[in-house]
């Protein structure tokens, strides 16, 4: 309680990002204005960072409460949509199409929410508050720089209570490193742009090691002797998330065959050179490629990365 105490006043702190922010080379003017729209923090901001739900649910379930008959219309539906941009995205990324529409669709409902929360007062508060600091501090660099360099106008730049923006829910850091201008109109547009939308997501996994032609994965099925045998021989990963610990070493195909698994119809796996790592939750298993670990990076939870392979899978 006293660190928290001592820390400055939240004008006497803003004052000093003010400071540091016109040092960083942003320009007077929007610091100025974005800076105006900022009086106090949040406390809405503060309770959801304290308050984020664990995920509860066993892998099985939350895949079933999110892959809806209504969600998988809705992918198709925008899938044939906006089919011909997709596909231009996907040819110069290397990434499919699908696979992009999934994410959208589990960011952003295909567009239809991104949030509605200034994300300068949302970082600002963040910033602030002592918890992540630094982490929130630089994020609000990032999204004055964004401001600064004219990609959005202030009114505009709204998202999540984290600060993530737009449809792709980017953080200002990523934002800066793969937001793209697919549309040519010289602002890398992701609150309304379907084309930067869907560039910037591809963009996204090619820079974070998406493979073109590999799959992300595929559902097998897994008996409980064989289960038993993967527990005794198989160890897991490290990483620097949970998700990745809760997965297996990876594997050629040829060894997952031999310790049991199968495909969903139980016949023998497919002879491909290609290492694989298994996960398992509820009643349900998959055998992962090295691509998922793209899917890993725009967020690390297997709930989230399985369910956007599924749907993408679920256009096709």
């Amino acid at each position: 309680m006293a660190a928290q105490d001592a820390r400055p006043s939240f004008a006497e702190w803003l004052a000093g990002v003010r400071t540091e922010a016109i040092a960083r080379g942003i320009s007077q003017a929007t610091v100025d204005a974005a800076l105006a729209t900022v009086s106090e923090p949040e406390p809405t901001v503060i309770e959801r960072d304290r308050t984020q739900a664990e995920t509860v649910l066993s892998l099985d379930k939350y895949i079933a409460r999110q892959l809806k008959p209504s969600v998988l219309r809705a992918a198709r539906e925008r899938y044939g949509k906006n089919q011909e941009v997709l596909k231009e995205v996907g040819d110069r990324y290397g990434v499919p199409p699908r696979l992009i529409v999934g994410i959208w669709g589990l960011e952003s409902n295909f567009g239809k929410f991104s949030g509605v929360r200034p994300t300068i007062a949302a970082l600002a508060t963040l910033a602030w508050d002592p918890r992540r600091a630094t982490l929130f501090r630089n994020e609000l660099f990032d999204a004055l720089t964004i401001l600064d360099h004219g990609d959005v106008e202030l009114d505009r730049m709204r998202g999540s209570w984290a600060g993530a923006m737009g449809q792709p829910q980017f953080m200002p850091s990523s934002y800066l490193k793969w937001a793209e201008d697919f549309d040519g109109d010289g602002r890398r547009d992701i609150w309304s742009s379907p084309a930067d939308v869907f560039a910037s997501i591809a963009n996204f996994l090619k820079s974070n090691g998406w493979t073109a032609g590999q799959s992300w994965g595929r559902e097998v099925k897994v008996s409980p002797e064989a289960q038993r045998r993967i527990v005794d021989e198989v160890g897991r990963r490290n990483g620097s998330c949970q998700a990745r610990r809760d997965m297996t070493v990876a594997l050629p195909l040829s060894e997952w065959q031999r310790l049991g698994v199968r495909t969903l119809a139980g016949r023998a796996l497919p002879k491909q050179d290609i290492s694989a790592s298994l996960v398992s939750g509820g009643r349900r298993s998959f055998l992962v490629y090295p691509n998922y670990d793209a899917l890993l990076e725009y967020n690390c939870a297997h709930a989230y990365a399985i369910t956007v392979g599924l749907l993408a899978d679920s256009i096709r």
